[in-house]
């Protein structure tokens, strides 16, 4: 039995070998992999087009076997994939990568989002106004309003 979030796959190996790969594929195995020293350095890398190996390891100051052990990790977590001796994000690494750029992004709103937590009493229009002066970020905005609205819908519902 597989926990929330872990997907069983099976992936052909040389004709009709498979192996079944269930803890390759989850949040867990995507967070792990990626806080792997350098490696979230080689997938931002990878992200904006750099691939050249030879450029990566000397950028990065890796190792040869550091360099493989590290993609051999983003190929295994799905987050990258191997064309003609070439890397680049797969269609899962292009979706955690622009959530990687959203938290980015969050954390340099840190100080207005802690301000934003401290009056999270005000009225509805008060608190909206007050997001909407501080925050810029369209998709951050659309984030905390979009919370707001559901707990707002929620306690409407309940009082009624």
């Amino acid at each position: 039995m597989l926990s929330e979030g872990h997907v069983s796959i099976t992936i052909p190996i040389k004709g009709n070998l498979t192996q079944n790969l269930p803890n390759c594929l989850s949040v867990e195995n995507i967070l792990r992999v990626l806080s792997v020293d350098k490696s979230l350095a080689l997938f931002e890398a990878l992200a904006v087009g750099s691939s050249g190996r030879d450029v990566l390891m000397s950028k990065l100051d890796l190792t040869r076997k550091q360099y493989y052990s590290r993609m051999s990790g983003l190929l295994k977590a799905g987050l990258i994939k191997r064309r003609s001796r070439c890397y680049s994000l797969s269609s899962l690494g292009k979706i955690v990568y622009d959530a990687h750029m959203i938290i980015r992004k969050a954390l340099e709103y840190y100080w207005k989002l802690a301000s934003i937590d401290s009056v999270q009493d005000l009225p509805d229009i008060g608190l909206n106004k007050i997001i909407d002066v501080l925050i810029d970020n369209s998709e951050i905005k659309e984030s905390l309003l979009r919370d707001h609205r559901v707990r707002t819908n929620g306690n409407n519902s309940n009082s009624r």
